[in-house]
């Protein structure tokens, strides 16, 4: 699926098409500095139930969210250097016990994650437009 989206209420538009199509736990959400992952998974949660106040997980490395359908985990790779880092925040069991991963910056964990089911969004933003393609 892709989209194109121009202001921030038309997120909502990508949550009311991807999320009937989410099949899988796990969502990688690619994208530079300023893309919009965190405004997007904002919305997610929002429609997922959640009334926790989402926030981006860069210092944090985590930030766990409630929905009625379980827990949330929203991961920020982006200071872990290698797959050995991110094993030791223990992402094995917060995968396992989740109801959705959220996973930021997912290169460095990607080939592990590569035999797990997942979707991967890409966000791209030219300036004037976010180009989001999912997946």
């Amino acid at each position: 699926m892709e989209f194109k989206i121009a202001k921030v209420e038309d997120w909502q538009t990508v949550i009311d098409e991807i999320l009937p199509t989410m099949q899988h736990h796990i969502l990688l959400l690619k994208g530079n500095l300023g893309a919009g992952k965190t405004t997007f998974t904002q919305f997610l949660l929002k429609n997922l139930g959640s009334q926790d106040e989402v926030s981006s997980p860069t210092y944090a490395i985590v930030n766990e969210y409630d929905s009625p359908k379980g827990n949330v985990f929203h991961f920020d790779l982006y200071r872990m250097n290698n797959m050995d880092e991110v094993e030791d925040i223990g992402i094995q069991e917060y995968l396992d016990s989740a109801f959705l991963s959220i996973i930021e910056w997912p290169e460095v964990y990607e080939e592990e994650l590569a035999y797990l089911p997942h979707h991967v969004m890409t966000i791209e933003n030219d300036g004037e437009y976010r180009l989001i393609n999912y997946h």
